[in-house]
């Protein structure tokens, strides 16, 4: 029975000879001449919106021409001004898409570049539709822009959303999401399912330094607009209206509850449908999603569940002014957190089980279970997380790059960046601000200014991680080890390719490092805004 047999089995082993052979043959006839995959061009690695993929992750795992063994050639090839508007820091995070380049600037504009040269190819103005700018009525773009199909989206600081045509810059729709005077959108753009979904916030907190001002009437939202026709379809609101409730000690109006604005940008798990987002505190009065971490059906905008970490926190700039705590009463329970989620989420999986992780001002990464919003764990990165004020705690985002978590801190004494296990929680390494960043570079020359924090959200490709600081440097560092690997000193005079004149000051928060085929793109123009005529600017390096 076993006769038959062997004849097939020499032919099969006959015919795979030959065929190795043949290929071998072929591989020597194409010689040089032939392309392995790494040599073969790739399409470019954009980077589309702020979240740079749907679940938040802002790893860029397509970018391959930066690599831990070259990031140090990193140099400086163009920059782009930005005009000098008091008071204003800038946040605005690029879009790169198919070589052109997009970004919100602090005079009510936005801007389409070439991304590789700088060169200007469309500016929109929003005055026609939000009204005159000025240094004491600015309408900066802080929102970053999110870029779907030809089309890319937008929110300004007085609270407009724009759809424009990315090709030419012309206008294809607008729409107010709030018409309380204070609101702006900070929050950059989610675009899915033929839904733009954004969150609203305010200026209403500052507004509270007079203290003549009838705090406060603005509350937050979340908002779902239809991405080609502009029309709004759900809003979910995070606090009651604000209704009279009597008079503060100087005889001004007083209304409550308020505030619970939405700073940060959404994101998305497309299994479920599931839109989450985070809030901030409440500006008088006490109830609503303060504080809260939302999970939001992204077709009606019912709320699936909702994770409160602080009740209540009810805190205005007030709170902060000497002999004024009768107009900060939480002040008195100590209740004056300030302990919003400003950072975006990041959606993920830990073996079967779907999480979400998102960073708090306090200093606390929470992971909850996505579909219930059971907290999974939780992971302090600040020594004491009931310091007040939130200054230390994580500001604006965090990446993931499927194998670890990248979360920094702010002005945590100092600042300190660290590689999480995604599992547990578990702190893989850990590097702080270095010691020497005021001492040397622009920051120097301003030591009662430069602290060592890191301020913008993190980003992460293959292998980097790359954040910025409020010294002034902007560092690349390795995903494995922590180690600095690269970085650059921004607070200087920049010969800009726009002929605006400009300074580099803290790296931008609200945003962070964008990069993108081969290039890294960075906005050097928020606080501590080290002394200068000269406005803000945005950066862009690439190797020799």
């Amino acid at each position: 029975m076993s006769q038959p047999g062997r004849p097939r089995a020499a032919s099969f082993g006959t015919a795979l000879v030959a065929l190795l052979t043949a290929l071998v043959l072929l591989a020597a006839t194409n010689g040089a001449g032939a392309e392995d995959t790494e040599s073969r061009p790739r399409p470019p690695a954009n980077w589309s919106s702020w979240q740079f993929d749907q679940t938040g992750s802002r790893f860029n795992g397509q970018e391959y021409r930066i690599t831990p063994a070259n990031v140090g050639g990193l140099d400086l090839k163009w920059s782009f001004g930005h005009a000098k508007v008091p008071n204003i820091y800038l946040g605005s995070q690029p879009a790169v898409v198919d070589g052109t380049l997009y970004v919100g600037g602090a005079e009510g504009t936005f801007h389409a570049l070439d991304a590789k040269t700088g060169a200007a190819r469309w500016t929109f103005d929003v005055t026609p539709v939000a009204g005159a700018h000025s240094t004491t009525n600015p309408d900066p773009v802080r929102s970053s822009p999110a870029v779907e199909g030809n089309t890319v989206y937008f929110g300004d600081n007085r609270g407009y959303l724009y759809a424009l045509d990315r090709r030419t810059g012309a206008l294809r729709w607008s729409l107010k999401l709030d018409t309380h005077p204070l609101a702006q959108i900070t929050s950059s753009p989610l675009v899915y399912n033929g839904q733009v979904y954004v969150g609203v916030s305010s200026k209403e907190s500052g507004a509270t330094f007079d203290l003549t001002y009838p705090c406060c009437t603005f509350r937050g939202s979340v908002v779902a607009v239809n991405a080609y026709t502009g029309q709004l379809n759900w809003r979910h609101w995070t606090t009651p209206e604000p209704q009279p409730a009597g008079t503060w000690p100087n005889g001004a109006n007083r209304y409550e509850p308020s505030g619970v604005a939405v700073w940060s940008s959404p994101v998305v798990d497309r299994e479920t449908g599931t839109i989450y987002v985070g809030t901030g505190q409440n500006y008088s009065g006490a109830a609503g999603d303060t504080d809260s971490v939302l999970a939001l059906d992204a077709y009606t905008g019912n709320v699936r569940w909702r994770a409160q970490e602080v009740f209540p926190d009810t805190f205005t700039v007030a709170c902060g002014i000497p002999g004024a705590d009768a107009y900060c009463p939480s002040k008195a329970n100590g209740t004056d957190h300030d302990w919003d989620f400003g950072a975006s989420a990041n959606v993920f999986s830990i073996g079967n089980r779907r999480v979400i992780g998102i960073g708090q001002k306090n200093g606390i990464y929470h992971v909850y279970d996505a579909l219930t919003g059971a907290k999974v764990w939780d992971r302090a990165v600040v020594a004491d997380p009931n310091t007040k004020g939130g200054s230390s705690g994580i500001q604006w985002g965090t990446s993931y790059d499927g194998t670890r978590l990248y979360v920094a801190t702010w002005f945590a004494n100092p600042g300190t960046l660290y590689a999480l296990d995604p599992a547990t929680g578990a702190i893989l390494w850990q590097t702080q601000s270095p010691a020497d960043g005021c001492q040397w570079g622009g920051a120097a020359a301003n030591p009662e200014l430069c602290q060592r924090g890191f301020t913008p959200a993190v980003t992460a490709t293959r292998g980097l991680v790359y954040e910025g600081g409020a010294d002034g440097k902007m560092r690349v560092f390795s995903a494995t080890t922590g180690a600095v690997l690269w970085q650059y000193d921004v607070v200087r005079d920049f010969t800009t390719v726009n002929g605006v004149p400009a300074h580099g000051t803290a790296l931008s928060g609200g945003g962070g490092a964008v990069v993108a085929d081969g290039m890294l793109y960075v906005q050097a123009a928020y606080y501590p805004q080290y002394p200068s005529n000269a406005g803000g600017v945005l950066l862009a390096f690439s190797l020799p």
